[in-house]
């Protein structure tokens, strides 16, 4: 019967020490498409996007321009050519083509790659003020992605994108 007892004691204990913890417990969430849509720093990396691909994206319109201009004369001229010139100016403007398709796929590959090297920089630095925010002010847990509810009280989002407008 004293074991019996023993056992209970522990057991209510045991059941008590998860709610008084938790009560203890300060957690922070995050909203991270919040965070990624108005943080300063996302818009200073489209920007340096913009400006490192903006020739290369006039140069293939320029190209394409060029090649629907070749295309069009190609059809207008079409009856007075002989057939030689006329394969000759059709197999250029299918060389063409393939160029400017190489040529896109190309840029499409090297801008997603280096969106990709801005985002995860974005990343680590809203990972970074996260964390000095949760070390500052005692947070025992902050939440970032995954999250599908957390009540304004324990949202840090606004805080988090204050200190990074303010770098």
């Amino acid at each position: 019967m004293k074991t019996v007892k023993v056992i209970l004691v522990s057991l209510a204990l045991l059941a008590a020490s998860p709610a008084s913890f938790a009560n203890d417990l300060k957690i922070g969430v995050v909203n991270a498409s919040r965070i990624l849509d108005q943080s300063p720093q996302k818009d200073a990396a489209l920007q340096r996007l913009e400006n490192e691909f903006s020739s290369r994206s006039k140069s293939l319109e320029a190209k394409n321009r060029q090649l629907r201009s070749a295309q069009e004369k190609l059809q207008k001229d079409a009856a007075i050519l002989s057939a030689d010139e006329r394969d000759a100016q059709e197999r250029k403007i299918i060389g063409d083509q393939r160029e400017l398709k190489r040529l896109q796929e190309e840029y499409s590959e090297d801008l997603s790659i280096r969106r990709n090297e801005e985002l995860r920089k974005l990343e680590e630095e809203i990972a970074k003020t996260i964390v000095e925010i949760a070390e500052a002010e005692k947070y025992d847990l902050v939440l970032y992605q995954g999250v599908i509810y957390a009540s304004d009280k324990a949202d840090l989002t606004s805080k988090v994108l204050e200190k990074l407008k303010a770098r």
